[in-house]
C-alpha cells in the first residue's frame, strides 16, 4: 500500500448472466468459498481509490446484502466508508451500465478504473501495474488487452498501420479479415474522469444486439485525437470473465491451486494439490500435511504439526497442534490438540474436542464437550453430552438425547467408565470414577464411584438345542 491513488473504481455487477443457467446472480457465485465479485473488490481495494462504485441489476438486492455482510465485514472501517452502490434499472449494455454510476461518481477527479464482477483472477499487482502505466504514458483511456488462439466470443482489438489501437470490434460484429485478429479486450479501461461520460454519450445501440457497447468509447476518443493506450498482459486467464459453469470450474482450479502454492510455501505439505480443496482464508500452521481429497472450508484453522485427511471435509471448525483427522467430518466444532479423530467419525456442529482425546472409527459426536485424554470408540454415539476427563466410553455405546420432542442431557463425570453397548437414556449422569457395565440400558443417575447394572440376568436352556433340532425332524 502506497497511499490513496486519484482513482474510482466501478465494477459492473448488473448482468443476469444466462449462460450460468441458474437463479443466483453470476458474481456470487462461489470460488474457494466466497463470491467471485469478493475477488474483485479485493484488488480494487489494493490500489486504495477514492471509492468503489458497484453497479447492480440483476438481483441486486442480493449482491448487496452479499456485499455488506461479507466483504466489507472482512476489511476495515474505510471499506465500508468507500464503498457505494448504483443500480442498473433496465440491462441495456455496459456503457449504459456505467452510465448508472454517474452520480457516484460527480464531484470526484483522476481516472476511472472500470472492471467486472466476474474476473475473480484480477489481482491487486496487476491493476496497479495497469494504473503506473496509464499515468506514465499520460493516456486519456488505457485498457488491458491480451493475446487468445482462439478468440471466441471476446471483442477484437484493431489496430492502425502505425499500430495504434483505433477500437474495438464485438465478436458478433465482425467484419471481413478481423476474426483473424488474435489481440482481444479484457474490458478493463482506465479513463479520465473529466472525459468518461462525455465519451458514453456519444455512445449508440446500432449493433447485432442493439446494445450500449462500452467498447464503443475506444473508437470514440481515438476519432476524436484522445490518446488510447493498451496494456498488453500475457496471461488471458487471469483476465478471463466467468461467463458459465466450465468457466467457473477453470477460474477455482486456477484459485485452488495459488491457495495451495502460498501454504507451501508457507511451510505445510499439500501432498496433491490438484486433489485438495482449500477455501481463501482458511489458515493452515506450519509442518502440517494435508493429504488428497481433503475439504478445508469455511472459517477453517488447522493448527501446526497436524495430519489432515486423506478424504476429509473440515467446516468452520479448528484444528490444535499435532492432531490428526483421517477420513473424517468435522463441521463447526473446535478439536484441541494431539487429538485423533477416525477414521470414518463425524464430528457434527457445536462439539469441543478437548486434548489428547481419541474419538475412534465410526464414531459420531454431536453439540459435546469432551475432557481432555478421554477415549470415545468405534460406533459411538454421543449427542448433547458433557463428558469428563479421562473417560472410556466403550465401543457401540450410544447416548439416547431425543425422546421425540426434546433433546437432554448426558454428563459422564472424570474418570468414568462406560462399557460397550451401553444405552445412556437422557437426562442421566454418571458420577466421577463410576462403572457403567457393558451391554446396560442406564434411566437413572449411577452415583460417585459406582457400578451401574441395568440388564436381563443371562438364563441357560440345558438341552435346548437338541430338542429344537429333533423337533424340526
Amino acid at each position: 500500500m502506497t497511499g490513496k491513488l486519484p482513482v474510482t473504481a466501478v465494477i459492473l455487477a448488473a448482468g443476469e448472466g444466462t449462460r450460468m443457467k441458474s437463479n443466483r446472480a453470476k458474481v456470487l457465485f462461489p470460488l474457494c468459498g466466497r463470491p467471485m465479485i469478493e475477488y474483485v473488490l479485493d484488488a480494487a481495494f489494493e490500489l486504495e481509490p477514492q471509492r468503489i462504485v458497484v453497479v447492480i441489476g440483476h438481483k441486486g438486492d442480493e449482491v448487496i446484502e452479499a456485499v455488506t455482510d461479507g466483504w466489507t465485514r472482512s476489511k476495515e472501517e474505510n471499506a465500508r466508508k468507500i464503498l457505494e452502490f448504483s443500480w442498473q434499472r433496465q440491462q441495456k449494455g455496459t456503457a449504459h451500465a456505467v452510465m448508472a454510476a454517474r452520480d457516484a461518481l460527480a464531484g470526484l477527479d483522476g481516472d476511472v478504473l472500470i472492471l467486472y464482477g466476474d474476473t475473480p483472477l484480477i489481482t491487486g499487482d496487476i491493476l496497479r501495474e495497469f494504473y503506473e502505466a496509464h499515468r506514465r504514458n499520460k493516456a486519456d483511456l488505457s485498457l488491458i488487452t491480451t493475446f487468445r488462439d482462439d478468440p471466441g466470443s471476446y471483442g477484437r482489438v484493431v489496430r492502425d498501420s502505425a499500430g495504434k489501437v483505433v477500437k474495438i470490434v464485438e465478436a458478433k460484429d465482425l467484419g471481413p479479415g478481423q476474426e483473424r485478429i488474435r489481440e482481444v479486450n479484457s474490458g478493463i479501461y482506465l479513463v479520465r474522469a473529466e472525459v468518461l461520460f462525455n465519451l458514453l454519450e456519444k455512445v449508440r445501440d446500432d449493433n447485432a444486439k442493439h446494445e450500449y457497447y462500452l467498447t464503443d468509447i475506444v473508437e470514440i476518443a481515438s476519432a476524436e485525437g484522445l490518446f488510447v493506450s493498451a496494456f498488453v498482459f500475457p496471461d488471458y486467464e487471469v483476465l478471463q470473465g466467468v461467463n458459465d459453469r466450465y468457466a467457473l470450474s477453470e477460474a477455482e482450479s486456477r484459485l485452488r491451486l495459488s491457495i495451495a502454492k502460498k501454504l507451501a510455501l508457507s511451510g505445510v505439505t499439500v501432498r496433491d494439490p490438484a486433489s485438495t480443496y482449500i477455501d481463501f482464508g482458511v489458515t493452515v500452521g506450519k509442518d502440517t500435511v494435508i493429504e488428497p481429497f481433503t475439504f478445508l472450508r469455511g472459517a477453517t484453522r488447522i493448527g501446526e504439526g497436524c495430519v489432515i485427511g486423506p478424504y476429509t471435509d473440515i467446516r468452520d471448525s479448528s484444528i490444535g497442534d499435532n492432531s490428526i483427522v483421517w477420513f473424517s467430518v468435522v463441521e463447526a466444532s473446535t478439536i484441541g490438540n494431539d487429538v485423533r479423530v477416525g477414521p470414518y467419525s463425524h464430528i457434527r456442529p457445536d462439539s469441543d474436542v478437548q486434548d489428547h482425546v481419541l474419538i475412534g472409527n465410526y464414531a459420531e459426536v454431536k453439540n459435546t464437550k469432551i475432557g481432555a485424554y478421554s477415549k470415545v470408540h468405534h460406533h459411538c454415539y454421543l449427542g448433547d453430552s458433557v463428558i469428563g476427563k479421562y473417560v472410556n466410553v466403550g465401543a457401540g455405546a450410544v447416548t439416547v438425547n431425543y425422546d421425540g420432542i426434546c433433546k437432554h442431557q448426558t454428563t459422564i463425570e472424570d474418570g468414568a467408565f462406560v462399557g460397550c453397548n451401553a444405552n445412556l437414556i437422557a437426562p442421566v449422569r454418571i458420577g466421577k470414577d463410576a462403572y457403567v457395565a457393558a451391554g446396560s440400558t442406564i434411566t437413572s443417575e449411577v452415583p460417585d464411584g459406582a457400578l451401574g447394572i441395568a440388564r436381563e440376568r443371562q438364563t441357560n436352556k440345558e438341552g435346548w438345542v437338541a430338542k429344537r433340532k429333533e423337533k424340526s425332524r
